[in-house]
């Protein structure tokens, strides 16, 4: 069950390309903000339909929190650098090293390699649908975004593991949400120029971000990785952008390409190789 939490997050983040381009004319600091906003939100709707306390401590230590809001704040914030100083192909790339980062780090020593291989086949996947199969090329002229994409895949995959790890109740992702907003609002301000009026599918795109991909999808990866098979969801985490791409295929915004078969075959391979048990090993990870 807890596995198949994290499985409707990745699903939720593959619906983020599609609703991100409902928002596209909203500054990119001030869309996190209100995102982050009505994730905080979804803490008291929670707590209202299962009748609990609307007021409670977070169970987080302050190093916890400080983890917690460097992930989430910090992914986002490096992406938007990144973007800012690097073309968005080689940028999604190097952000998708952290399903294969977090595969390395979750898996048992006996385990590494096949965590390696098997992330590095779905990696090539995602390469290939990402650049369409056509060439693209590192430039040291977008050295700064580079780092920016690499220190997104480093906190984003060094954050899902020592969360994995903490013994906090999934309600605090509501306050980390609250503290990430404060700071996306701080950003807004010094970076962006505030838009005040929307467009109903924009106000429509900004809640459904909120409650899935920027939002509700926090909850369930914080669930899942806590009790489910990080192995397998790290692996699995490779489907995002192909998820990504299908949509919007499905929603006639771009065109079918076999890419898309190529990747998929990649990535479940990957994953396969990923989640092979050493032949002396007798327990499988939690479902």
């Amino acid at each position: 069950m807890s596995t198949s939490l994290g499985i409707l997050a990745i699903i939720l983040w593959g619906a983020l390309a599609l609703l991100g381009n409902l928002t596209k004319s909203i500054p990119a600091f001030q869309l996190l903000f209100m995102c982050f906003v009505i994730s905080f939100l979804l803490l008291f709707i929670k707590r209202v339909l299962s009748k609990q306390a609307l007021f409670t401590a977070p169970t987080l230590s302050l190093t916890q929190t400080v983890i917690g809001i460097t992930g989430l704040f910090g992914f986002h914030f490096c992406y938007f650098m990144a973007l800012k100083y690097a073309p968005l192909i080689e940028v999604s790339l190097i952000v998708y090293l952290w399903p294969l980062l977090l595969g390395v780090f979750v898996a048992k020593a006996a385990s590494k390699l096949n965590a390696i291989l098997g992330g590095l086949l779905g990696f090539i996947g995602i390469a290939f649908l990402i650049s369409d199969g056509s060439s693209f090329s590192i430039s040291t002229q977008y050295g700064l975004g580079y780092l920016f994409a690499a220190s997104c895949a480093l906190l984003w995959s060094s954050y899902s593991f020592m969360m994995s790890g903490f013994d906090n109740h999934v309600d605090d992702i509501g306050w980390l949400s609250l503290y990430v907003a404060a700071l996306a609002f701080l950003a807004h301000i010094y970076f962006e120029t505030t838009v005040i009026s929307f467009t109903v599918n924009e106000l429509l795109g900004i809640v459904l971000l909120g409650l899935g991909p920027v939002g509700g999808a926090f909850y369930l990866w914080d669930s899942a990785l806590k009790r489910g098979n990080k192995t397998l969801l790290a692996s699995l985490s490779f489907l995002t952008p192909l998820l990504s791409t299908i949509i919007l295929v499905l929603a006639k915004q771009i065109s079918f390409s076999w890419s898309v078969v190529f990747a998929l075959a990649f990535v479940l391979v990957g994953a396969a190789i990923s989640n092979v048990k050493p032949a002396s090993n007798k327990n499988s990870e939690p479902v």
